[in-house]
Parts: C-alpha cells; structure tokens; sequence
C-alpha cells in the first residue's frame, strides 16, 4: 500500500475522532449519497493522475533541445 494512503485514512479517521471528541460539527456530507459522491469524485481525480503520467515522453527522440535540432536534422 502506498505510505500517502495511509496517512490520509489516519488523517482522516483523527480529524473525524476529534470532531466527535469536542463537539465540532463534522466537515463531511451528512448523508450517505454526499460522501460517496466525495468518494467517487477523489477517485475519478487519481485514476485519472495515474493514467496521464508517462515516464518518458513520446516524442523525446523529436525533440529540438536547447540548440532546435532535433537528432534526425540533416542541418549543420
């Protein structure tokens, strides 16, 4: 399991325990729809962030660099 995971549930499971503890209203949806409406939403966000990130670009072999030659320019 990845280490940000986890400390977002004990975040999470500490912030809910002290709003419990001293009375504070919690800061969550009140009924069932609306948190799973957050949980849906939280996943949408990272399923999407892991399918977008790429180790190596597509086109880096293309790319000009800081002179704009690319590795395939026949110009001097």
């Amino acid at each position: 399991m990845n280490w940000k995971f986890i400390a977002g549930l004990l975040l999470g499971f500490g912030i809910g325990f002290g709003c419990r503890v001293f009375g504070v209203p919690v800061p969550a949806p009140p009924v069932l729809v609306g948190a799973l409406l957050v949980v849906a939403m939280t996943s949408g966000y990272m399923l999407a962030d892991g399918a977008m990130v790429r180790r190596e670009a597509r086109h880096r072999r293309d790319c000009g660099g800081p002179t704009g030659q690319g590795a395939r320019s026949d110009a001097p």
